[in-house]
């Protein structure tokens, strides 16, 4: 692919030079069309280039490593559910067990099995969202979670054992140097061999967390713009709940991520753990082609507005 893609930039470069050395007839008639098709791509190129060189160093001029230690640690952990009876038990067991958790807090998007009984029998406090849609129960998460005033941090998870309480730790570590915390599971050692997580769904992922990364430049740092696995501040989240729109359904992360940015709430990446759900996969990585869906319709999101998406 990259071998492709430096190809056909050097017939552009040729192409594009062609214009210029060649006469008569020539200029237009002898050179392969496909070689001018390169041309946007050295465009973009060149576009991109001069945004890091001079762009970049201006927004970066004031930036400062923050250290703003919070004295209070511990947790209200949310996890959305939906059609998870198998996973939504251990997961909460597994939360639960964290010295740092005060609560936990079971959104369950109507599901149709057993996950509201079972959860709530693990320990959770169960909220049941009838209104379907991944962007509405998260939107619901947040909401319930920002009732409580007995904890700052909020941590959102799922409930399908993808995720781990162990990685609490972590995120501990980095939220002093930001508002939110985002999990990025681009870290190869740290992912299991069976998730559903696909090479062409990874890279797109991290594609897609690059074109965030450029629009908002010297803001941060981006590899994963799907993981649902993040702790927040609950000061900051009170704040950026009004800008969200819950009617972004799959793709409402990445809706998360560039609106907090908009809205100037600081995000650092942490590198999480990844295992193989139990149960099945529900979301928009259940296979390649509706990842791609998810994915353009990101993109889409956070070139033009998050508003193109959303359906009453």
């Amino acid at each position: 692919m990259a071998l492709g893609f430096a190809l056909q930039t050097c017939a552009g470069l040729w192409a594009f030079c062609s214009v210029f050395t060649a006469s008569g007839t020539t200029r237009h008639s002898e050179i392969p069309l496909i070689s001018y098709s390169a041309i946007p791509i050295i465009v973009g190129v060149l576009l991109i280039a001069a945004e890091l060189a001079f762009q970049l160093p201006k927004k970066r001029a004031h930036r400062r490593v923050v250290a703003d230690t919070i004295q209070n640690r511990d947790l209200t952990v949310i996890l959305t559910a939906y059609n998870d009876e198998l996973s939504i038990g251990p997961a909460v067991a597994d939360f639960l067990g964290h010295p740092g958790v005060r609560r936990v807090l079971v959104v369950d998007n109507n599901s149709s099995d057993r996950t509201s009984e079972v959860a709530a029998h693990a320990g959770a406090i169960v909220i049941r969202e009838e209104n379907p849609g991944y962007g509405r129960c998260v939107y619901r998460a947040f909401e319930e979670a920002l009732k409580y005033t007995d904890t700052e941090l909020i941590l959102l998870c799922e409930g399908d054992m993808t995720f781990r309480a162990f990685d609490i730790d972590k995120f501990l570590a980095y939220i002093p140097h930001a508002s939110i915390v985002n999990g990025t599971r681009i870290v190869e050692q740290l992912r299991d061999r069976d998730t559903q997580l696909s090479t062409f769904i990874y890279y797109g992922n991290f594609a897609v967390g690059k074109l965030l990364e450029l629009k908002h430049i010297g803001r941060g740092t981006f590899t994963d713009v799907g993981t649902t696995y993040k702790l927040c501040r609950a000061s900051a989240l009170a704040r950026l709940l009004p800008h969200l729109d819950r009617r972004v359904n799959l793709e409402f992360n990445a809706h998360f991520l560039d609106t907090a940015l908009e809205n100037g709430v600081d995000i650092v990446e942490c590198p999480i753990t990844f295992f193989a759900r139990v149960g099945k996969s529900k979301g928009g990585n259940v296979n390649n082609t509706r990842a791609l869906k998810v994915g353009l319709r990101m993109i889409a999101g956070i070139l033009m507005s998050w508003r193109i998406l959303v359906r009453e």
